[in-house]
């Protein structure tokens, strides 16, 4: 879609070049026209000099007093002519006919008085000018005809629009200039609250500041009003889930207790029954808190997690956990590299992740990152060198409370949860065969803006969560 600014500038550029065009019309009109009398006016004045040099002699031969003031007049075929007719005989004429003369329409007016033609001449075209008088002895009616080439006024005209055209076209590049700058300049405080709400977005601020327009500050006073809104919506649906799931820990806490009680009186059956209930609804609690959690936390602006930060908690926290299994955890993540994901979430998806290569792995397990700054994801990469799964296993440990080795203990809530957050934040969860000898999985994530702010919020602790369940 097209932008506003781009809009604008290419309606200006349209406007103004349809104004050149017209402008460039009527003033090539107006000055041929201008020259066109100016041209006429200096024929009447050399046909008036032409009328008051001329003598009839006794003989009827008429004999002028000097040449025209207009040397052009005496040079051959220099397209300035003047000729004196009667009837069909020319009396006299100017040198510059070279001994041609001029052709009179046959159209032309015999009465006394001034008339303008278009006659033929040696050298194409003349507009000629005629004044026909009775001055001869015999009475006779006599034509002083003087004219110009329409070639001399043609090749003016023709300069002109050339002159003309280029300094239109440079005149409407000046005023496209112009309106771009003017544009660009009235469209700058959305530049402004663009910037301000990538940082919002980014995280580096909670509010959009800045100087803006008087126009465009109920916006800004909206969209501020909109972010607060959001803010707390959030915060009330992490409450909310916080509270649902401590609401009801205390009544399964109680049901699993009046189980084992059962149990201690004999009834296994029952007793087994229930606490097999009790824990799938524990399963499901601690899936939907989780997943209502992350749903919250994607609408929330700013929202980022720095990747070498959360690795090495969890890292350092499963170092602890599993420190008499002999398994080593080496974390190879860039310091920069930052997800559009909560910490919160990130630390828990990494923690169950991390946890179950742990359980499996014989002795290494290796996190590391991959994706370039031009990739919308990050992919996050955690190897173990443990007996791995089959294939055919691959889909079956993200179901809810599914395991592929019950032996294992666990939940097998973890990559459930892992996947559903992940695809709740825009990204994925898969396994692959490592290249340790075990299981590799591959947690996907969007790329978060990378801006100095981030990296200074994401400096601070972060809690671990782990959810210790079953690959």
């Amino acid at each position: 879609m097209t932008s506003l600014k781009g809009r604008l500038i290419f309606a200006a550029t349209i406007w103004i070049a349809a104004g050149m065009i017209l402008a460039g019309f009527v003033l090539s009109e107006v000055f041929r026209k201008h020259a066109t009398n100016q041209l006429y006016a200096e024929v009447y004045e050399h046909l008036d000099e032409l009328l008051r040099l001329t003598d009839f002699k006794t003989d009827n031969s008429p004999r002028l007093a000097r040449h025209l003031s207009d040397p052009r007049y005496d040079m051959p075929l220099s397209g300035y002519y003047w000729e004196i007719q009667e009837g069909d005989r020319v009396l006299a004429g100017s040198g510059s006919l070279d001994g041609k003369t001029l052709t009179i329409p046959q159209n032309a007016s015999a009465g006394t008085g001034i008339h303008t033609y278009e006659v033929s001449g040696p050298t194409g075209a003349v507009l000629a000018a005629e004044k026909v008088v009775s001055i001869s002895p015999n009475n006779a009616l006599t034509r002083f005809i003087v004219g110009t080439d329409r070639r001399h006024l043609d090749k003016m005209i023709a300069s002109f629009r050339n002159t003309l055209m280029w300094s239109l076209i440079a005149f409407g590049l000046s005023l496209i200039l112009g309106a771009t700058l003017l544009i660009l300049y009235a469209l700058k405080p959305f530049s402004e609250l663009r910037i301000s709400l990538g940082n919002v977005r980014a995280g580096t601020e909670k509010n959009l500041d800045g100087n803006f327009p008087s126009e465009v500050v109920p916006l800004v006073e909206e969209l501020n009003a909109l972010l607060k809104s959001t803010s707390e919506l959030v915060q009330r649906a992490r409450t909310q889930a916080g509270n649902l799931a401590h609401g009801l820990k205390t009544p399964l806490a109680i049901l699993t207790d009046e189980a084992h009680r059962i149990e201690r009186k004999g009834l296994l059956q029952s007793a087994t029954t229930i606490i097999s209930q009790c824990r799938k609804m524990q399963t499901q609690i601690d899936y939907q808190t989780a997943r209502a959690r992350a749903v919250a936390m994607r609408s929330m602006p700013g929202t980022f997690a720095n990747v070498l930060r959360a690795s090495e908690d969890v890292a350092r926290a499963l170092r602890r956990l599993h420190e008499g299994s002999g398994v080593t955890i080496s974390v190879d993540v860039s310091a920069a590299t930052s997800v559009a994901c909560d910490p919160q979430d990130l630390n828990e998806m990494l923690a169950n992740i991390i946890d179950n290569a742990c359980k499996y792995a014989k002795a290494a397990v290796r996190i590391e990152t991959s994706g370039s700054s031009s990739d919308k994801l990050v992919h996050i990469r955690v190897d173990d060198d443990g007996r791995g799964l089959p294939p055919e296993a691959f889909e079956v440990v993200f179901g809810v409370g599914e395991q592929w080795d019950s032996r294992a203990g666990g939940s097998g809530l973890g990559l459930a949860i892992v996947r559903d957050l992940a695809q709740l934040y825009g990204g994925n969860v898969e396994l692959q065969k490592s290249p340790l000898g075990g299981l590799s999985v591959i947690l996907s994530l969007p790329v978060a803006p990378q801006r100095g702010e981030q990296r200074a919020a994401n400096a601070e602790g972060r809690s671990v969560v782990l959810d210790r369940s079953a690959q």
